[in-house]
């Protein structure tokens, strides 16, 4: 345990932080998940209507510095690619 004050209160931010990043991060497998499930199942207008969530999702995740900016842009092409296959 820490001793300090500082030490004490880094600790309280710490485990503040690490929800909000695992809720967040969770929340983008999800999307990233469900628009795969459409492709999966050959779902083309389902899968037209996740696409733009899955981006904002995305964006969101690289301004809070959850994923970096590079990831961000491979994932988007590559999910945008196996939607314009179906």
């Amino acid at each position: 345990m820490p001793i300090t004050k500082s030490a004490q209160k880094a600790l309280r931010q710490n485990k503040r932080r690490h929800i909000r990043n695992v809720k967040q991060s969770r929340s983008l497998k999800d999307e990233i998940k469900s628009l795969k499930k459409f492709t999966a199942a050959k779902d083309k207008k389902s899968a037209g209507e996740a696409l733009p969530k899955v981006y904002k999702a995305l964006d969101k995740a690289v301004k809070t510095n959850l994923i970096k900016k590079n990831t961000a842009s491979r994932l988007k092409s590559r999910l945008t690619k196996s939607v314009n296959k179906l």
